[in-house]
């Protein structure tokens, strides 16, 4: 599982290293691929092939369909860790988010996000707002539920 965050910085040729927390579940083999807010998401193997299998069942006569097909697989790239824990971001991907040198790592539990530092800082933002917060998530139903009692 992905959590946490991490600062890391992109060498001369846009590789990085991932922490050594991200490494198990990566690898199984990992895929790369625009996000949703000017970011990447990479996302295990497992992942990427539940989300491949959610969206190619979407009816591709929908033009809303298509454009998530190309959003979502039209930039996807398998990507190969090495022996070092290394990652390495094409130059498409890299301008899409905006990265240069220093690099946030954001996990998202089955995933993570890496974002350029302005464009996290303005999800920090509105993250750090309690009381926005209180209302902008109250219509998703968010619960603990616990199988056991303690006794």
């Amino acid at each position: 599982m992905f959590l946490g965050k991490y600062s890391r910085t992109l060498d001369a040729t846009s590789s990085f290293s991932v922490p050594p927390s991200f490494m198990g579940p990566l690898y199984g083999g990992a895929y790369l691929t625009q996000g949703f807010d000017r970011n990447l998401q990479v996302l295990t193997a497992d992942a990427f092939r539940e989300i491949y299998r959610a969206v190619i069942s979407l009816n591709i006569t929908n033009p809303l369909a298509r454009l998530l097909l190309r959003l979502v697989l039209g930039s996807a790239q398998a990507l190969g860790v090495d022996a070092s824990g290394q990652f390495t971001i094409p130059e498409e991907l890299k301008q899409f988010a905006n990265l240069n040198n220093e690099i946030f790592l954001v996990g998202q539990g089955e995933y993570f996000e890496i974002w350029a530092p302005e464009l996290w800082g303005q999800q920090e933002v509105q993250l750090r707002d309690a009381e926005a917060n209180a209302s902008r998530f109250s219509a998703l139903a968010i619960s603990v539920h616990s199988s056991t009692v303690a006794g």
